[in-house]
């Protein structure tokens, strides 16, 4: 898969993430879309690396689509846990 593809997997990641997490998030709209495509990069590399399966073959790939939405899960997670609800701060 070209970097377009990445690209395009990450923001459906992002939204499936959302769908799965929902709830107000400190980046709203763009900082969750940012997080789905560095979700879905650091999903398909943890997926080679640790699970010897490379995702890099196809796009409509079953494991490519779990990696990519599970990576997008655990940053969307660490986001909120590390920055919060910034409507709540004021």
């Amino acid at each position: 898969m070209g970097i377009i593809s990445w690209i395009i997997l990450g923001l459906l990641a992002g939204a499936a993430a959302k769908i799965l997490l929902p709830g107000r998030d400190p980046g709203g709209l763009v900082g969750t879309t940012l997080i789905g495509i560095a979700g879905a990069f650091i999903g398909g590399w943890a997926a080679a690396k640790f699970f010897d399966h490379p995702v890099s073959k196809h796009f409509y790939d079953g494991a490519t689509w779990v990696s990519a939405i599970g990576g997008a899960l655990v940053l969307l997670i660490a986001f909120r846990l590390l920055f919060g609800n910034s409507r709540e701060h004021r």
